[in-house]
């Protein structure tokens, strides 16, 4: 008798400490979150801009060439061959410091994604910590939650709270 009732009790401590499980769809979750949203539009600005850039030095570029290839015709060979390796220097120059500027741009951008992405993991474990969560898995395509009930999606919850909080 004894040993029954120790095993009822000890099922009854067992059923009672379930743990407490859900999960974020971290797709929609990055997709919905406004500070992700305006970072990707400002470096999407600069992206553009950059390209612009790039056309503009490159259209100026090609007239330049253009303009020796007339010019060379004119000159020694020597004195043409000289000309023409500044000019290939000056090119590779000018591509050197478009690429050094798009590699800062990219790399301002990665720091701010990984900013964001330290700010939802940090909301989510608030969350979870506050209302009893066990555990909240990450689903979506790069999740480890392969099925799961509605009612245990924590997305629009923790979405809405991001939001909220990146508002003020």
């Amino acid at each position: 008798m004894k040993k029954l009732v120790l095993v009822a009790v000890v099922v009854l401590i067992a059923a009672c400490q379930q743990n407490k499980i859900g999960y974020v769809d971290n797709l929609k979750l990055m997709d919905g979150y406004q500070e992700k949203i305006e970072i990707e539009a400002k470096f999407k600005t600069k992206a553009e801009a950059l390209t612009k850039k790039r056309d503009s030095i490159s259209q100026a570029f090609q007239i330049e060439v253009q303009a020796f290839q007339s010019k060379a015709q004119k000159m020694s060979q020597a004195k043409a061959q000289e000309e023409y390796g500044l000019i290939q220097q000056r090119g590779q120059f000018m591509g050197q410091q478009l690429q050094q500027e798009e590699q800062a741009m990219q790399a301002a951008g990665q720091v701010e994604m990984d900013s964001v992405v330290s700010k939802v993991k940090r909301e989510i474990k608030a969350y979870g910590k506050a209302n009893g969560y066990t555990y909240i898995l990450g689903g979506g395509d790069g999740g480890s939650v392969l099925y799961g009930t509605d009612s245990q999606d924590l997305t629009d919850e923790v979405l809405k709270i991001l939001n909220d909080s990146y508002k003020k």
